[in-house]
């Protein structure tokens, strides 16, 4: 899969198999950072027309089977199913548009192996957002964490109510973060030192608070025409310097995450409990940022404690979690959750292509 950060293309190779319950095992994993050429193409395919749109869907589904190809001669081991992501270029779930590339005609014929990619296009046409819809995984694979929380271009997050699994987006993350960092020519914030340097912007941050987004009740979703229409201006704006707006944009950050997780522990608090600190589990590219998690901390409800885990879980927990998706569609068994995306029922998505 390829996040909105464009950190690169995250390939994982994981097992399933059934005990007491659906348990996993990572037997490779790797990212393939994305050359100066691709990731111009990328960033542009939002203002492509339909003609350049679908020429590209069908060129990145064959780069995409050429490095999966490499990617198994290298690992050595069997492979029964690809479960493409692909990268997402259009989000629009009100006007029933989600737009993944990567085409998985090319990448079947390629690899020769079975191929399930196109997972949130079903969601959008049966109501829901799209997104997120790695909470199915969350449920089944991390349930011990009261709340699975993803910093990738945007924040997003899932927990069980002790109902049913719930999720949404929360933030702009490293989408903001990266795109910053462009006006001094760097891909990012390593670590968070700049923003650490800077001060944060108090008028700045007071209109960031106030997008309407955040007082949306879930499930909701964000892309990057979102992003753009909210943010852009702003961090092109040189009146505001590289660091204050970093250190302002985690600010931002941590106070929506802080606020949403603190909301929703009242929540769900009588079925929790009362002595217990709420566990979080943290993964994304967000979670090597130092300042962003000392500040997701700082701002924390007391009984919140913000959990870190492995290095090759941080990187490829999306990755591992559309595996899943992938293995799931394969065997006809539900994948997505209306109670996630609020489409009209839970339902099993994704294009299969084997022939």
């Amino acid at each position: 899969m390829s996040g909105t950060s464009l950190d690169g293309l995250d390939i994982a190779l994981v097992e399933f198999n059934y005990t007491n319950k659906l348990n996993y095992r990572v037997l490779a994993s790797k990212t393939i950072a994305y050359n100066p050429k691709w990731k111009s193409k990328l960033e542009h395919a939002f203002h492509c027309n339909e003609s350049a749109l679908s020429a590209l869907d069908l060129e990145y589904g064959f780069w995409l089977g050429s490095k999966v190809n490499e990617f198994i001669e290298t690992s050595h081991c069997k492979v029964d199913l690809i479960a493409s992501h692909g990268h997402t270029v259009f989000h629009q779930p009100k006007e029933k548009i989600s737009l993944q590339i990567g085409n998985g005609q090319p990448l079947y014929k390629l690899t020769k192996i079975p191929v399930v990619n196109n997972f949130r296009k079903q969601d959008v046409l049966l109501g829901g957002q799209g997104a997120p819809l790695v909470p199915m995984g969350d449920e089944l694979l991390f349930s011990e964490f009261q709340f699975c929380l993803n910093l990738g271009g945007f924040s997003n997050i899932s927990w069980n109510d002790s109902i049913q699994r719930k999720a949404c987006d929360l933030s702009p993350c490293n989408i903001l973060l990266n795109a910053i960092c462009k006006r001094l020519q760097l891909n990012y914030d390593a670590h968070g030192i700049l923003a650490s340097k800077g001060r944060i912007n108090s008028e700045l941050l007071a209109r960031w608070n106030a997008i309407p987004f955040y007082t949306q009740t879930p499930p909701k979703s964000l892309g990057r025409e979102w992003f753009e229409l909210n943010f852009l201006a702003d961090i092109q704006n040189e009146h505001f310097s590289v660091e204050d707006l970093l250190a302002t944009a985690v600010q931002h950050i941590s106070i929506q995450i802080n606020t949403f997780i603190q909301h929703t522990q009242k929540e769900i608090s009588a079925t929790l409990d009362q002595n217990k600190t709420i566990s979080c589990l943290v993964t994304g590219g967000g979670a090597y940022n130092q300042f962003l998690m000392a500040q997701l901390n700082a701002n924390a409800v007391t009984d919140i404690q913000y959990l870190i885990p492995e290095p090759e879980l941080i990187d490829f927990k999306e990755a591992i979690l559309f595996a899943l998706l992938g293995f799931l569609r394969w065997n006809e068994e539900i994948n997505v959750l209306a109670s996630v995306t609020g489409a009209v029922k839970d339902h099993c998505s994704g294009d299969v292509y084997a022939t």
